[in-house]
């Protein structure tokens, strides 16, 4: 089993979910008819997964994912899976601009803990297939069962409990990705950029929520979660605007909250969107208060398949680079090319073009 120190920096790196093949699409519906058993859906999950590790391989990319795959969604797989919680199809989905997702949600129905979790046996695969290469693998944040989940006041009346039972449940977790031979782990939130957009921030209060309240108790419960994890362990996070089919859901710069994320949480770096101006610029960089933190520019985007200008690029890192040294930062994606099973509007060809071309444009900058 390789467990590689991973604490170093990929210059070019990648969100983490990929389009879906039309083999895994098909299958799924195959399962879903109960025309195809489970152990059969799993061997073409395997060979897609195989394949598409071996042309991340190819292309130059050090840290490969399996695509997430086996997904249906990039959070509600996992948060289903946790004990005391479940997923139910729901009256709405979610809204992007133009475009809904389907009707899935998920509710806390019971105490929280974390044991025999299926990701467990995805990561292994992942693991296996990546060999000498390192076997990164992407979970939802936290603060994503909150900020997306029903919580049933009979089970946690004290909210504090629930936030202490939820560090306690990613804290097993991340244990038990790391015995299991993970060595890079990164944390999908998408938390972080409502909290960053007015429109968003308004329509929390007008739920009941105080926004002010929620930076620090997701800061709180990351921060306990990640508190004793093993110093050769990678922890990132990417934070995201909304990704369904090409569509979005907020807009606004990080300053809102970037004193409070780069100066107080306690990850090893940030895959930050910096595709559009939807992001803002690149000064709430200047709360960067760490050498060790990386920072993972999104600038080439995953929404649609045309390259980007590499010379602009270029000059976009070193943009970036006057709020915060070079060395500190990296290239990718601004986000995964299929955070649901549907997935971003271009092809299997572009999307692999557009890898290729964050490979290549690291290159030229940082060698």
């Amino acid at each position: 089993m390789t467990t590689l120190n991973t604490k170093k920096i990929y210059r070019a790196d990648q969100v983490g979910s990929l389009l879906r093949p039309e083999k895994i699409k098909e299958a799924r519906k195959l399962r879903e008819a109960g025309e195809l058993s489970p152990e059969d859906l799993r061997k073409i999950e395997n060979k897609e997964i195989a394949r598409i590790v071996q042309k991340q391989k190819d292309i130059g990319l050090e840290a490969v994912t399996d695509g997430e795959f086996r997904r249906a969604w990039w959070h509600f797989d996992f948060l289903e899976n946790l004990i005391g919680v479940e997923g139910y199809w729901s009256g709405d989905g979610i809204q992007f601009k133009e475009q809904q997702t389907k009707s899935r949600a998920i509710k806390v129905t019971g105490k929280l803990d974390f044991d025999s979790h299926p990701f467990l046996e995805d990561f292994e695969f992942l693991r296996d297939e990546a060999g000498e290469h390192v076997a990164k693998f992407t979970i939802p944040s936290p603060s994503m069962l909150h900020f997306r989940g029903e919580i049933d006041p009979s089970v946690y009346g004290d909210e504090e409990e629930f936030f202490k039972d939820l560090a306690a449940a990613y804290k097993k977790a991340i244990h038990a990705f790391y015995d299991a031979g993970c060595r890079y782990l990164q944390l999908d939130d998408t938390a972080w950029a409502y909290l960053c957009s007015d429109e968003q921030k308004e329509q929390l209060r007008e739920k009941g929520l105080d926004p002010e309240y929620l930076v620090e108790k997701y800061l709180e419960t990351i921060n306990n979660a990640v508190s004793d994890r093993p110093d050769d362990l990678k922890i990132t996070m990417h934070i995201c605007r909304g990704n369904f089919r090409s569509t979005w859901i907020s807009s606004g710069g990080y300053e809102p909250v970037a004193a409070e994320i780069f100066g107080r949480l306690n990850i090893d770096g940030f895959f930050l969107e910096y595709d559009t101006d939807r992001a803002g610029g690149f000064e709430p960089l200047r709360h960067v208060n760490r050498e060790d933190l990386t920072i993972v520019l999104g600038l080439v985007t995953s929404k649609h398949g045309e390259l980007e200008d590499k010379e602009t690029v270029k000059k976009r890192i070193s943009e970036a680079a006057k709020f915060i040294p070079l060395e500190q930062l990296a290239l990718s994606p601004q986000c995964g090319f299929a955070s649901t099973e549907e997935g971003n509007l271009l092809t299997e060809d572009e999307q692999w073009r557009k890898l290729e071309h964050v490979v290549d444009i690291a290159n030229d900058v940082w060698t």
